[in-house]
């Protein structure tokens, strides 16, 4: 089975009711069905009364002789646009092509893509925006224009990931010497100080001001000492001497 069209096809029935229509010969100067068209395949037909307002326009299918045409889908007809109930006498039936399946007409904008909304069904897709590319939707039903990579990544040192399924997502390029980790609650990735990051001045020291979190200690006066701070909570420098005096107090104690 294939679809086909053919200019010049041109016959008569005389059935009645909303069945198939048994082809009755081609019209003087025209051909038959199954010359221009073929057995079993399909195409597009109009039926018109030739004495009554009854017409009908759909897409049919031929028998294996080409003596029936089904009326597989009807597009339009005096019956709102549903099958049309012929009454007696005779009706021409002839190969056409139905004004809603015209495609140059949808593509209304520069880039417009055309794609099937549904059997013999031309539908319009408006151009993506820039860098986005075309895929099929959730539902697989239709074409949809989504972000690339490309079109996420917008500035120089971007970092592409993922922020859902199926969703790309940008994290901008971090500060200078900054170390690329996952963030607390594991979800995306997160730019985060690194030790090259935080050691500013010749000297420093690195401590933890926090569960997972780095923090500098400038580098001492002289010969200051390093010792925990009065609320045991981080490390600082202290003058040398406070630690003499209190090791001679010692010693004098003993």
């Amino acid at each position: 089975m294939a679809f086909a069209l053919n200019d010049r096809v041109f016959e008569t029935t005389t059935t009645t009711s909303t069945g198939a229509v048994a082809l009755g010969g081609a019209v003087t100067g025209y051909e038959t069905f199954a010359d221009g068209v073929g057995n079993n395949n399909t195409t597009y037909y109009a039926i018109v009364h030739t004495t009554l307002d009854e017409w009908e326009v759909g897409f049919g299918t031929l028998d294996g002789t080409s003596a029936n045409l089904a009326r597989t889908t009807v597009f339009s007809s005096t019956n709102s646009d549903a099958a049309v109930d012929f009454t007696a006498g005779t009706k021409d039936v002839i190969c056409t092509f139905p004004a809603t399946k015209e495609v140059s007409s949808k593509l209304t904008t520069t880039g417009d893509t055309l794609y099937a909304s549904a059997a013999h069904t031309p539908a319009r897709l408006a151009i993506g925006g820039a860098r986005q590319v075309l895929q099929t939707n959730s539902g697989t039903t239709a074409p949809e224009w989504v972000a690339s990579p490309q079109s996420v990544l917008t500035g120089t040192g971007d970092t592409l990931y993922t922020s859902g399924a199926n969703t790309l997502a940008r994290l901008a390029i971090g500060t200078g010497r900054y170390t690329l980790q996952t963030n607390s609650g594991g979800t995306a990735p997160e730019w985060a100080a690194s030790p090259q990051s935080l050691l500013t001045g010749q000297g420093d020291l690195l401590y933890t001001s926090a569960a997972n979190t780095l923090a500098r200690l400038a580098a001492g006066t002289g010969t200051y000492n390093l010792a925990m701070n009065s609320g045991g909570t981080a490390p600082e420098w202290v003058e040398a001497g406070a630690s003499k005096g209190f090791s001679v107090a010692m010693a004098i104690a003993l």
